[in-house]
């Protein structure tokens, strides 16, 4: 392997691996932040247990995800160098404010959650969890502005061999960023519900402590519900959007080589290069790839081959992840609206085989965010800015294969080493249940606040 195809290994390792801590950490945040509201609001005191218990899944997730973000960072600089030179004028604009405002701003507040019990007031305390969730979701604005731009670039002009930024509100305002982040964000809400509505399932099921974790579940299948159907109308957005700015990708996720009009949905099968749908007729729904990419049954869909092969993403995993990824959330849909219904009507500890679907679903909202974004960034592919500057144009070229071998290992091992702490952690206390003295709040240091 050369040092494109290793450092595209790399930084594919540890981007994923840090998006496993990031989305749990946007929902889960809100989810804490409301506990406790209601808490503040009622005085009961199942509401402050909840608060304190998935608190600390939160800031378990929260530190693992704040280190692997850091060192993610440094490979624009060492494998990708002349991406940095070439656009690092615009890209790291939103990366700068994303460090010196949201990044300070939730650690700043996760501080005074953590240490402030019984030394400030409950709604100042209350206020700082919201503080966190609002700085963390702002974070995350902030990156997909900086990953919009990659994927449909505004703004700027090339100017000496280098692209420079004329036009800052083009770039904040970017829809292609703004439907990425609204879609990016959803996503996470629904990981963290199904993280509490599994974890609740399985106390549940062994009929611990039944009304905290009732009420657990019931607040997060609300939650679930009403972002799952978040993510269904931004994906429709986004959608819409690929097939006007990225139309190469568009044809990858459905598999269309021949340009046509009525473009139909292929259900499960991968057409061939003559973009046939009726290989098994039941299986496609006529006309419905033009209707959702530009709500007309009719419209015009370009196919690959009017594309150089060059510029063609790879197909098969970009079609099979975007169909995975939509598969999983219509399962996610239906499996809200159902823990909802059951909570609600206050059978939910009955339904035993929901309950054991639902922790079984832990990671099935992970792993669709995991495969959308291996839609956005294989599909984006061979650009690493869209129609701009090509992945292999990007790597740095003063570095050797043994010096990216040997990063790669590093990063592994320690990404490993990571995940296994992270892990562990969470499924010993998740395990364990809330404490029963509301007295103490562990904190990092493992001393009572």
């Amino acid at each position: 392997m050369d040092v494109l195809a290793l450092s595209r290994l790399q930084f594919t390792a540890t981007s994923l691996f840090h998006f496993i801590f990031v989305p749990l950490t946007l929902g889960l945040s809100i989810l804490v932040a409301f506990m406790e509201t209601r808490y503040v609001m009622t005085n009961v005191e199942t509401y402050l247990r909840m608060t304190k218990f998935w608190g600390k899944l939160f800031l378990i997730n929260f530190a693992l995800g704040v280190v692997t973000g850091i060192t993610m960072e440094f490979q624009f600089g060492m494998n990708w160098a002349e991406y940095s030179r070439y656009v690092g004028d615009i890209f790291g604009a939103p990366l700068a404010i994303e460090a010196t405002v949201a990044f300070f701003l939730e650690s700043v507040f996760i501080g005074v959650w953590v240490f402030g019990w019984k030394k400030i007031s409950k709604k100042l305390h209350a206020v700082s969890i919201w503080i966190v969730a609002l700085a963390t979701n702002l974070s995350a604005l902030w990156i997909l502005i900086a990953n919009g731009w990659m994927q449909k670039p505004v703004g700027f002009v090339l100017r000496n061999g280098r692209a420079e930024m004329v036009d800052f509100m083009a770039l904040i305002t970017n829809p292609y960023g703004l439907i990425k982040f609204s879609h990016t964000v959803t996503s996470g809400y629904l990981v963290a519900a199904f993280f509490v509505m599994g974890i609740s399932a399985w106390h549940l099921l062994r009929q611990n402590q039944l009304e905290f974790f009732k009420r657990s579940f019931r607040m997060a299948a609300t939650f679930a519900v009403g972002s799952s159907l978040l993510v269904l109308m931004t994906g429709d957005f986004h959608a819409v959007e690929i097939a006007k700015t990225q139309p190469t990708k568009f044809a990858a996720m459905e598999s269309i080589w021949e340009t046509q009009r009525g473009v139909g949905f292929n259900v499960f099968l991968l057409p061939d290069e003559k973009g046939e749908c009726n290989a098994i007729e039941r299986l496609c729904i006529p006309n419905m790839v033009s209707l959702l990419a530009f709500h007309t049954p009719d419209a015009e869909i370009k196919g690959l081959k009017d594309f150089s092969s060059d510029l063609r993403p790879p197909v098969l995993p970009t079609f099979l992840s975007f169909r995975l990824m939509v598969g999983m959330g219509t399962f996610m849909i239906f499996a809200s609206l159902v823990g909802m219904i059951l909570s609600r009507w206050g059978t939910l500890e009955k339904q035993r085989l929901f309950l054991r679907v639902m922790v079984l679903a832990i990671p099935v909202p992970y792993l669709a965010a995991l495969l959308g974004w291996i839609v956005a960034e294989v599909g984006r592919q061979p650009w690493i800015v869209y129609g701009v500057l090509k992945v292999s144009d990007a790597v740095s070229r003063s570095i050797s294969v043994s010096q990216v071998v040997g990063s790669l290992v590093g990063f592994t091992l320690l990404y490993g080493f990571l995940g296994v702490i992270d892990i562990f952690l969470l499924v010993k206390y998740a395990r364990k249940g809330p404490d029963e003295d509301l007295s103490t709040m562990i904190n990092p240091a493992g001393r009572g606040a």
